[in-house]
């Protein structure tokens, strides 16, 4: 199997990057392994219970059954390759899945028979219609009792997609003995029905199908091909993981129906002239501490030994650079065909990047190198302070860079020193924490101790201050420093950050103290007058004075805060809490009493539609009040609400946090 491998990938002449996506325990993790075993990459199908899956290499992952980093495997169908990125399906991942959407040409989701339609399967869909990503759709556990076909397409039309087009005809559905035919378009009734759907979303289609001719099974192929990588039909095949019924009919749509973008293969520069452009979207770490890096590449070509830059955000959106030499690069699915460089499609595996963190961007620093499908980070909703059980000395130092070298591979955690030497990070979920401190004993033999989670928020000046304070002659200023600074905050749009500005002359002071004035206004603004981090405001250097051979750039840093701290008051801010959107799917009967818990817990309900059975409800709710909504639904809804929410900015904080996040 192994040689036959090596030689389809001597034939490739084309890659996708596929990704799988599924809510937890739909299956997904199966599904690659069964892909890869059907494809001759493997001789041994791995087992999720048993912790032996290709994907899931972490002690983490393989101990919990769950996927927490996104991997790459690759297999070769006929001359095209296939590279499957599986990804996170717990909410608490969400950052992982959407940065690894930015790198895909489309996406298969997968959906249990029995489970049906979860919450976070329809995050995931509408995550993934909103990139304009191809998607096809995989029904697994056909042959698990309690499987159900037509009342899941019911469900899957009327909360995922309308348009959606069933590849196959399921027998024995809930048996062990269970069967997916693949429908032809040879077919007359089947063609109809696929054409019927197409039309919904072509005029001229429509025409054909109301009017005649007849659509051939060409034209109706074709069309098919075209919504589907238009990410305007969605193809639905059924089968089993486990058995590997229904699975090479979903290899077929995976190739046939799928292709990468035109806008890549129009920008491919084999020649590297107009420079590579990529994205960085995993980052493993060896027991020694070295990094490897994936990246998939847009346009231009990467070799080893090349000098690059990465461009990153960081998370006050400052804008910062790394430069390094790749020592060693390997693309993905290629070992032992003779490839030796990276192009524009494909994935590799890169050394010799010390610093290179998980979201990097190579190439221009506008972020054309994030690819078509460019993902969107919700900013973390929780931050809890870590230190280490044990306080012995270097504990703490050790538990940071432990942390820090966690960041890298999730930038969104964020670790940073607290005032009083512990270190805090940014969390998506109790689970997320759960995973970190498990990584920490695992990876790095670290027991970690964490405060309860709190809420993150923020603080926006409502208005403009000024504050100054000036040495005199011969004496130092009020608060005893020898410099005189003058500083005034307002306020600025909406995730602009901070801005620093100068109203006084440059040069005016030594570089030095032009620094410490700067990196101190930063400093500062991480905790404002209400305690939270300052954001969205200008601040502004007006009066500026030393006096000789006296000053020192520590009397600028001492005084620096006095002063920004008293046109913070003057201008006056306000608390922001994030909030998620969110979508509630309730029965009829329970809509009064469930808009009357959203409304105890400061939802607001922007948008109802419904009927006799059923109420879609659509509107905001503050973070910290979902997992309230979470839990008082089932009791309001009898089990019959469906709920899903994802972060989706801020809003003023009403009340207080003191009821906790």
């Amino acid at each position: 199997m192994r040689n036959q491998h090596i030689q389809h990938a001597q034939r490739i002449r084309r890659t996708l990057n596929i990704g799988i996506v599924a809510h937890v325990d739909a299956g997904k993790t199966s599904l690659t392994e069964r892909l890869l075993f059907d494809t001759g990459v493997i001789d041994r199908l791995g087992s999720v219970d048993g912790g032996s899956t290709q994907t899931d290499t972490g002690s983490v992952e393989r101990r919990r059954g769950i996927t927490v980093r996104s991997a790459v495997v690759s297999f070769a169908v006929g001359t095209t390759q296939v590279n499957l990125i599986d990804t996170p399906g717990h909410t608490d991942f969400v950052a992982e899945v959407e940065r690894a959407l930015g790198v895909l040409d489309g996406a298969v989701l997968v959906l249990s028979a029995v489970e049906g339609v979860q919450a976070h399967t329809r995050v995931l869909m509408r995550t993934l219609r909103e990139t304009g990503l191809p998607v096809l759709l995989f029904v697994n556990k056909i042959d698990r009792s309690g499987a159900r076909c037509d009342a899941l397409m019911t469900d899957i039309r009327r909360k995922l997609t309308a348009h959606v087009v069933p590849m196959a005809a399921v027998r024995d559905l809930g048996t062990r003995a269970a069967r997916a035919l693949p429908e032809s378009l040879e077919d007359p009734g089947f063609r109809t029905r696929v054409g019927e759907v197409l039309a919904e979303t072509d005029d001229a289609l429509l025409a054909r199908v109301v009017d005649g001719p007849s659509l051939s099974p060409e034209e109706v192929r074709a069309a098919l091909r075209d919504r589907t990588a238009r990410g305007l039909a969605h193809p639905v095949y059924f089968g089993s993981a486990l058995s590997g019924q229904g699975v090479g009919a979903l290899v077929e749509g995976i190739t046939g129906l799928l292709r990468p973008p035109r806008a890549e293969a129009a920008c491919a520069d084999p020649a590297g002239e107009a420079g590579p452009t990529g994205t960085v979207f995993a980052v493993e770490r060896d027991p020694s501490g070295r990094k490897t890096a994936y990246l998939r590449l847009f346009a231009g070509a990467l070799t080893s030994r090349q000098r690059v830059t990465l461009h990153r955000r960081g998370p006050d959106g400052a804008h910062g650079t790394y430069t390094g030499r790749t020592t060693s690069l390997e693309v993905v699915g290629r070992a032992g065909d003779g490839t030796s460089g990276l192009t524009a499609g494909n994935i590799a595996r890169i050394g010799g990047l010390a610093e290179v963190r998980v979201g990097d961007v190579l190439g221009e620093p506008d972020g054309r190198g994030a690819g078509p499908h460019r993902p969107r980070f919700p900013s973390p909703t929780l931050r809890t302070v870590v230190r280490p059980r044990d306080a012995a000395p270097g504990a703490t130092a050790r538990l940071r860079a432990a942390l820090r070298s966690l960041a890298d591979q999730d930038p969104l955690i964020h670790a940073s020193a607290e005032p009083d030497g512990a270190t805090s990070v940014l969390l998506y979920g109790e689970i997320q924490k759960e995973i970190v401190a498990a990584a920490l004993a695992e990876e790095f033999g670290i027991e970690a101790v964490f405060e309860p989670s709190r809420t993150v928020c923020v603080e926006r000046p409502t208005g403009t201050g000024e504050a100054y304070e000036e040495m005199g002659h011969r004496a130092p200023s009020p608060s005893g420093f020898w410099a005189t600074v003058g500083l005034r905050v307002e306020p600025t749009e909406r995730d602009a950050g901070v801005v620093f500005r100068y109203e006084t002359e440059l040069g005016a002071l030594p570089h030095a103290f032009h620094r410490a004035v700067e990196e101190s206004v930063h400093a500062a603004l991480r905790r404002g007058p209400h305690g939270w981090a300052v954001t969205d405001c200008a601040v502004t250097l007006v009066r500026s004075g030393f006096a000789g051979p006296v000053s020192t750039a520590g009397d600028f840093r001492g005084l620096t805060p006095v002063v920004l701290g008293r046109a913070l008051e003057r201008a006056g801010t306000r608390v922001f809490e994030p909030y998620h959107a969110f979508e509630a799917d309730i029965p009829a009967d329970a809509l009064a009493a469930v808009t009357t818990c959203l409304a105890e817990l400061g939802a607001d309900v922007g948008e109802t539609a419904g009927g006799a059975e059923s109420w879609l409800l659509k509107g905001l709710v503050p973070a910290r009040r979902v997992r309230a909504v979470e839990q008082r639904l089932p009791g309001l809804t009898h089990g019959e609400g469906v709920w899903w929410s994802r972060p989706c900015g801020d809003g003023p904080l009403i009340g207080s946090l003191r009821e906790g996040v």
